[in-house]
Parts: C-alpha cells; sequence; structure tokens
C-alpha cells in the first residue's frame, strides 16, 4: 500500500472512528444528564426543610406515654422517625422487641430506667442509649420529676403502630388488640 492510500485509509477511518466515539459522548451525556435530573429531583425531596417550632407535632398519648412525633417517615423519606416524649414518674413501656427497627432513646431532662437486655441503667439528662433491633428493652420514668426524651427510630414506620394504639379507649389496655397492633409492625412483647 502506498503511502497516500494508507493516509486517506487512515483518515477516514479515524473520522469514521472520531465520529461513532463523539455520538457515544453524546449518548452518554444526554443519559448522565437524565440520572442527574432524576437524581437533582430525589435529592430536592429528600432535603425539603421543616422547622417544627417547640410546642408543634402530632401529639398523642399511646397507652399513657405522652408522645409528640416531631418527624415521620413522611418527612424523612421514611429514613426515620423522630419523637419526642413527656412523661411523668412510674410511665412507662413493657419489655419489647422490634424487628425492623434500631432505636436511639435520649434523656432531656428527669430520670428514665432503661432495661435492654440483660442490663439495666439509670438514664440522667443528656445519657443516650441505642437500642438494636432483636434487643429486649424496656423504659420507665423513676424519680420525682418528669422525664423529657427524644427517641429515634430508624427506618421509620412505627409512627403508625402508635397512631393506631392512641386511638384505642382510655383504661386499662386490651392486651389482646394491643398485642395484634403492635404484631403488624413486626414488634412483641416478652
Amino acid at each position: 500500500m502506498e503511502r497516500k492510500d494508507f493516509l486517506k485509509k487512515s483518515a477516514i477511518g479515524i473520522g469514521a472512528l472520531s465520529f461513532i466515539s463523539m455520538i457515544n459522548a453524546c449518548k452518554s451525556e444526554s443519559k448522565q444528564e437524565v440520572i442527574n435530573e432524576s437524581s437533582k429531583s430525589e435529592v430536592t425531596e429528600l432535603q425539603k426543610p421543616k422547622i417544627v417550632k417547640e410546642n408543634e407535632g402530632n401529639k398523642l398519648n399511646v397507652l399513657g406515654d405522652n408522645q409528640n412525633i416531631k418527624l415521620s417517615g413522611a418527612d424523612t423519606n421514611g429514613q426515620y422517625t423522630l419523637i419526642e416524649q413527656n412523661n411523668e414518674p412510674g410511665v412507662g413501656i413493657p419489655t419489647h422487641v422490634h424487628e425492623n427497627e434500631d432505636e436511639v432513646f435520649q434523656v432531656l431532662s428527669g430520670q428514665v430506667e432503661m432495661i435492654i437486655g440483660n442490663q439495666i441503667k439509670t438514664l440522667q439528662a443528656g445519657d443516650l442509649i441505642f437500642c438494636p433491633k432483636g434487643v429486649p428493652h424496656s423504659w420507665k420514668v423513676i424519680g420525682e420529676e418528669k422525664a423529657r426524651a427524644m427517641l429515634s427510630i430508624f427506618p421509620a414506620g412505627l409512627e403508625g403502630m402508635f397512631k393506631e394504639l392512641a386511638e384505642l379507649p382510655a383504661g386499662p389496655p386490651d392486651m389482646e388488640k394491643v398485642t395484634a397492633i403492635c404484631g403488624k409492625y413486626n414488634l412483641k412483647f416478652v
């Protein structure tokens, strides 16, 4: 092959490859733009700010546990629920196990006795405890003053159970109904 023919054929080949590469790059950029736009809308939804003032939220009395749901799964894209609890001494929840959720329980004021696994711990203002799913735990307000705590639940979803439990009639709880409602959310008492 003569040098002129080689250069012509090479130039045509390189030009064709460059053209194909350019088309593929454009397709890739278009696909990436679609992905980026999709990601931007997801990020925008996840990062939608919400301010909840001190006395705002969804206040519930759940079998004597005074809760104020500050953030629900609807606010956090199902990632977590944040609940403020304000309870008198003696109020507590019996030992139970979550199959799906981890919890972080932080005492803001007062004293709370936590039983987790086979440990009993007294939490003071500023203390927190991590309760992993599958580990039995309970809590009870102790001492002379009310306790205020923040409960973070990961992932969200249990707020639905709390709403259902709050709709039960006042008075001693019908444990059969309570157990049935909790069972729908994979929570059981032990």
